[in-house]
């Protein structure tokens, strides 16, 4: 595929053809799916210019956010780095990326006054122009994120890798990249990839969930665990013709920059225990769709697990039990994970299928 190609088609779809979030064909870069309920008056805040250009799948709202420095992947009109802006205070930091001129104008020209209506001295916020494939062309300082995040915006990369590899370099250790996207059910032939139209509507250029995987992977990201995802709604009798059967799905995965995390989920014999201290969750911290854990509740972990709280922003919020002493095998479930069949898990999500282990 062509890529200069690409990010002109790109750049012309969401800066030309694209007004407004009305004017997409698909649910698969639109939904405000389960906004919680603290979440509601910051966005409230929020310039409509900038809510009614927002074209995110998922979203992006990890937990302990506080004085952090985060980084926006394709971060458009500025929607989700306001609200983000918000939620590290004015000790924290939020950088936004976007290769499309018309979108970055308008993020840009609302920083004052976000700062004002979230009660900031100054601005908290930072755009620039560039390509999320070539982020160290932008002078950010490697190892110097806590977080970073993207919604629905790497499936329209040319060089997935490169991303990856891009934002492994940029996180600190401990970090993590945490971000909603599209992804498809097989591989996506090239004459739908070339469509501008499927392209643009984040479909076509979706990864096949296991090359996702095992890319993530590749690129450092050892054990990469979903946190949700849902089937995606081709609202388009044209587009879905074009499609056939195939299914496509949004998914939120956080990928942890951890060097000690194993290929496998491995037992050995440790717990963790939440203080139920983390702002806005009090009841309950979630780290993905497979680890639900309660407040007070002793909580069995394999030792990836444990390491993504242990050595993590999180671990002032847990109490550790276990060491590294005693191996007993691969923790209990791990294993028994299927790839994807219609005949192995029926109408279930594949990307859900493909979880974590444990």
């Amino acid at each position: 595929m062509n890529e200069k190609l690409t990010y002109s088609q790109v750049q012309d779809y969401y800066g030309k053809v694209l007004q407004t979030s009305d004017d997409l064909k698909t649910d698969a870069c639109c939904t405000d799916e389960g906004l919680p309920s603290y979440l509601k008056p910051i966005l409230s805040k929020v310039h409509d210019e900038v809510l009614m250009r927002y074209y995110g799948c998922g979203l992006v709202l990890p937990e302990q956010l506080q004085g952090t420095r985060i980084l926006d992947l394709g971060s458009g009109a500025g929607r989700d780095v306001y609200a983000l802006s918000a939620l590290v205070g004015e000790s924290g930091e939020v950088v936004g990326v976007d290769m499309t001129e018309e979108q970055l104008n308008i993020a840009d020209q609302y920083r004052d006054y976000h700062a004002e209506a979230f009660g900031f001295a100054a601005p908290n916020v930072l755009f620039k122009k560039g390509f999320i494939e070539q982020l160290d062309q932008l002078n950010l300082e490697p190892n110097s994120f806590d977080i970073i995040v993207s919604n629905c915006v790497i499936n329209l990369s040319p060089d997935k890798q490169a991303v990856l590899e891009q934002c492994y370099n940029l996180l600190k250790p401990g970090g993590e990249i945490y971000f909603s996207d599209v992804y498809a059910e097989r591989r996506t032939p090239q004459h739908l990839i070339d469509d501008e139209e499927l392209y643009g509507e984040c479909i076509s250029g979706a990864l096949y969930w296991n090359d996702f995987i095992n890319l993530s992977k590749q690129c450092g990201f050892k054990d990469p665990r979903l946190v949700k995802s849902r089937p995606l709604a081709i609202e388009n009798a044209r587009l879905q013709e074009m499609l056939g059967d195939r299914k496509f799905f949004s998914a939120t995965y956080r990928l942890f920059k951890l060097d000690e995390l194993e290929p496998a989920c491995e037992d050995y014999g440790q717990a963790v225990r939440y203080k139920g201290s983390i702002e806005h969750h009090a009841d309950k911290f979630v780290l993905d769709e497979h680890h639900v854990i309660e407040t007070g509740k002793m909580f069995p972990v394999c030792g990836n697990t444990y390491r993504m709280l242990a050595d993590t922003r999180f671990s002032e919020h847990f109490e550790f039990f276990g060491d590294w002493q005693n191996h007993f095998g691969i923790f209990d479930g791990c294993g028994t994970v299927l790839p994807f069949s219609t005949d192995a898990i029926g109408d279930s999500d594949p990307i859900s299928a493909a979880g974590a282990c444990c």
